[in-house]
């Protein structure tokens, strides 16, 4: 299932490639596209909606319900 995910506090290019390369490394999430202020991604399932959202919440960014 393809969500869109919406992320406050990227305002920069190092903002949107760290939160890129974290989700890039979790099993079940496939990153479809990042830009300032949200994330495009494929999840298997409910999991890998909350490991992308802690990846993105460490790195030190808050996931918008």
């Amino acid at each position: 299932m393809s969500e869109h995910i919406k992320i406050e506090g990227m305002g920069c290019a190092r903002c949107v490639a760290s939160v890129k390369a974290a989700l890039e490394e979790l099993a079940g999430v496939k990153v479809l596209g990042v830009e300032i202020g949200d994330a495009e991604v494929e999840l298997a399932d409910d999991a890998a909606r909350a490991k992308a959202k802690e990846a993105i919440e460490a790195c030190g960014f808050e996931v918008i319900v």
